[in-house]
């Protein structure tokens, strides 16, 4: 098969086409015939030598794809060769044919193509397990999105809106600002011109946000505490503002807010089965009834993966990147 391997790491550049043998469908797994791969944040770090793959999975970057089943595994149940699937894997996306937990699979539904399908299970496994699970965001609150024109932003929006939920979110120009509000969101805070708390606590009238999905952290988080609602939730899923800051934990304390954060790539798969079958209960609903769909920025064909990786790090893009195996 072809595949984009990673000969070393550092830049975009280092992202090269090579070709391996196709791997096969170990017990309780499906093999899949990869039509196209999405592009997440985790492979850029995996590029730089950041986040390596975890035991026993590919080196490959690449950890959602769709495209149809190729061939069950031992004691696998409920799916077809030739069925339609997209999957969080555990790496090794970029490729002509990857090898996931029949766990980790979903059905594409009707309304999508496969190419639209490959932008759907890093982040809705991401947003689910943060927003719905960690932050227990419930019709009526109020959810942040902090880069609410990421793919992760953009999942976020919609689904949350499509809950019940009022969302604010912010972004870096009025383009991507524009973008979130045409989604959904009540309110986009263009953080180059603007405090992001400043706004929102007036447009809450001093009552705050109920939750709060950030990957930027830094000097964010202690606004985050500020702006956060009694009893708040603040789920940071990325810290690419930095890891460090100093924080006055009166407020916490004051307000009972929580603050946590996750990583889904090293959870069992038990648990990220048992987030698909959550996505496929009250998500993949939403999907066929046309209230959410991937927001897709551009594709790419795989030998241009460079291409893509250089897209998402200049941050120009609103929505997911794929690249386009076959």
């Amino acid at each position: 098969m072809q595949c984009i391997e990673i000969s070393q790491p550092g830049g975009p550049e280092v992202l090269l086409p090579a070709e391996r043998e196709a791997p096969r469908a170990d017990t309780g797994e499906l093999l899949i015939e990869v039509v196209a791969a999405g592009v997440n944040r985790p492979d850029v770090m995996q590029r730089r030598g950041l986040y390596p793959a975890p035991p026993g999975a590919s080196d490959l970057p690449g950890l959602e794809v769709a495209g149809t089943v190729a061939a069950l595994g031992a004691g696998v149940s409920g799916w077809q060769v030739g069925d339609r699937v997209c999957a969080l894997t555990n790496g090794g996306g970029y490729a002509e044919y990857v090898t996931a937990p029949a766990g980790q699979c979903l059905p594409v539904p009707e309304s999508l193509d496969l190419v639209a399908a490959a932008g759907l299970p890093e982040t809705c496994f991401t947003v689910w397990t943060n927003v719905f699970d960690r932050g227990r965001l419930q019709p009526g609150e109020s959810l942040l999105v902090h880069g609410g024109s990421s793919g992760i932003g953009t999942t976020a929006i919609q689904i949350a809106c499509a809950l019940g939920a009022t969302v604010y979110a912010t972004a870096g120009s009025e383009e991507k600002c524009t973008a979130c509000v045409e989604l959904g969101a009540s309110r986009a805070v263009n953080y180059r011109e603007e405090d992001f708390r400043e706004v929102l606590d007036t447009v809450t009238e001093g009552a705050g946000v109920d939750v709060i999905l950030d990957m930027v952290g830094g000097d964010y988080i202690n606004r985050n505490i500020q702006l956060a609602a009694v009893d708040g939730r603040i789920v940071n899923i990325a810290f690419q503002g930095g890891f460090e800051t100093t924080v006055n934990f009166v407020p916490v304390l004051q307000k009972r807010l929580t603050l946590t954060a996750s990583t889904l790539r090293p959870q069992s798969a038990e648990a990220k089965a048992a987030i698909a079958t959550s996505l496929r209960e009250r998500v993949w609903p939403l999907l066929q009834q046309g209230r959410f769909k991937p927001v897709i920025a551009a594709t790419f064909p795989l030998a241009e993966a460079s291409a893509a990786h250089e897209l998402m790090e200049s941050s120009r893009h609103i929505g997911k990147i794929i690249l386009q195996v076959r």
